[in-house]
């Protein structure tokens, strides 16, 4: 494997690493206590419920959707770094609001809060990926996406965890108290360390451009500019089958497991950090296989596991005894015979995953001009959450005419064929 574990002690990398580290487990935690709140605390129907987690989704991704454009013009055209401090002042603020909604249980601010998270990420976004070829060597690129991948899905399985924990049942029912301190003092933290991140200043050398504010033809013009490229088409289509098809599983895990399973919050949790923990080990694990070099040669076949593990996880879930009148906790789940084996396909749903995302990241931010690269990222945004969106119709409409949870799962495995042919295409074409 390349070493690329001594960026961790450098000024270079750590700041951005950690803030990123800090910015998902936050997300992660204040979305899954709001989750776990509303779906176990407060409502009552496997309709409503599958609705909210699907509306939930959705109002995160949208402003991917409607301001990556922005977004990245600002990344290209300031200091990175003093966008990190502004995102992350911001958040405070955001989780103050969503800290109050998790208090008093108010379901329209925490859908707020979460909505003001996605702007949050929406603008952080093209700097996490574009700071890395402007602070790395070339040779560091692929292994820096990676960490930051792998470091991303373990911030997610904390914050996961850590939201589900501090949801807690008494006698008065779910509270959520502990939760609402812990988004205040994550994001506390999140705004020190991001105020160490070093300048990473526009290149001087680059071409310059005007800022177009007018989100609507910003965003088409961006993408158009970004798409006409083939091997930027590709990657980019090929990375937004991914996160659609993320999109659907983790806006599914826990109706699926309360309404599907029979199993409480507990288990929801297993099934969230399962799926982070295996995304960080694929983010890793591709870097060895490629030894430092950007190539999508292990992504289509990485496609091709997902959707087998995810039919193998339709398989057992269809065939899964029914639940008596109380739902199962960890350890009564884990007892049921064929438990272990469900954990294991969602890990390889997630390891597959890992393996086949993290190549083509470091692709984009590679094949283009330094100056252009956090507007590559911007673009790819504004696919991905149009696809994560569409994703998210299509599941919202699906449950509203009767479709189960679980044969949602199906969607998921059929999407994964035509990210393995996209995924063959960039190999074809630039390897």
């Amino acid at each position: 494997m390349q070493n690329v574990r001594h960026l961790l002690r450098t000024r270079r990398f750590l700041p951005i690493f950690v803030t990123q580290f800090l910015g998902a487990f936050n997300d992660n935690l204040f979305r899954t206590a709001m989750v776990m709140l509303v779906i176990y605390g407060i409502y009552r129907d496997a309709e409503q419920e599958a609705t909210f987690s699907a509306i939930a989704g959705g109002l995160f991704i949208l402003p991917f959707f409607l301001l990556s454009a922005l977004a990245g013009q600002l990344a290209d055209s300031s200091d990175k770094a003093k966008i990190v401090r502004i995102v992350k002042t911001a958040e405070i603020g955001i989780m103050m609001v969503g800290a109050i909604g998790l208090y008093f249980h108010i379901i329209w601010l925490l859908l707020a809060a979460l909505f003001a998270m996605g702007v949050h990420s929406t603008f952080f976004g093209p700097i996490k990926y574009a700071i890395l070829p402007q602070h790395m060597e070339d040779d560091e690129v692929l292994g820096a996406t990676g960490l930051v991948e792998a470091g991303t899905y373990v911030a997610i399985l904390g914050g996961t965890l850590l939201g589900g924990i501090l949801v807690v049942e008494d006698a008065d029912g779910f509270h959520a108290i502990w939760a609402a301190v812990g988004v205040l003092v994550v994001a506390l933290i999140g705004r020190w360390v991001g105020g160490k991140v070093p300048p990473a200043l526009p290149d001087p050398d680059a071409p310059g451009f005007k800022m177009d504010w007018h989100i609507v033809r910003a965003s088409a013009r961006l993408v158009n500019a970004t798409l006409h490229i083939p091997r930027l088409f590709l990657a980019i289509i090929a990375i937004s089958f991914f996160w659609a098809m993320g999109a659907v599983l983790a806006a599914q895990f826990p109706p699926l497991v309360k309404n599907a399973l029979g199993s409480d919050q507990q288990v929801a949790t297993l099934f969230l950090g399962t799926f982070s923990i295996g995304v960080a080990i694929g983010s890793v694990a591709v870097n060895r296989l490629l030894s430092g070099q950007v190539s999508a040669k292990y992504s289509p076949v990485s496609a091709i596991f997902m959707g087998l593990f995810v039919l193998d996880l339709y398989r057992r879930v269809k065939g899964w005894p029914a639940a008596g009148p109380e739902l199962r906790d960890l350890s009564t789940f884990l007892d049921v015979e064929g438990s272990w084996l469900i954990v294991l396909d969602l890990l390889g749903v997630a390891i597959a995953g890992g393996m086949f995302v993290v190549p083509l990241y470091a692709f984009l931010t590679t094949t283009v001009p330094k100056s252009e690269t956090a507007r590559t990222i911007a673009a790819n945004n504004i696919v991905n959450s149009g696809f994560m969106v569409a994703a998210t119709v299509i599941l919202t409409g699906a449950v509203l005419l009767g479709v189960t949870v679980t044969d949602s799962l199906l969607i998921v495995a059929f999407a994964s064929i035509f990210a393995a042919l996209l995924a063959y295409k960039l190999h074809l074409a630039c390897d």
